[in-house]
């Protein structure tokens, strides 16, 4: 399965469904698990790097 971030964040950051703080949650809620999975030495998967990377965009997108 190919992951197109760029396509991906230009969505999310056009559809009204989202508000600013929603982005922000989302972000926040990625980096959070992100250091969890780091602190335990857990490998990290990479639909989270994906997800971080499509939220960051379309937020910087939106403003």
């Amino acid at each position: 399965m190919r992951i197109d971030v760029k396509e991906m964040s230009e969505r999310l950051a056009h559809d009204p469904a989202f508000s600013s703080y929603d982005f922000w949650r989302a972000f926040k809620r990625l980096d959070d698990e992100l250091y969890q999975l780091s602190r335990s030495n857990a490998p990290i998967p990479m639909d989270l790097i994906y997800g971080r990377a499509i939220i960051q965009r379309a937020a910087q997108l939106r403003q």
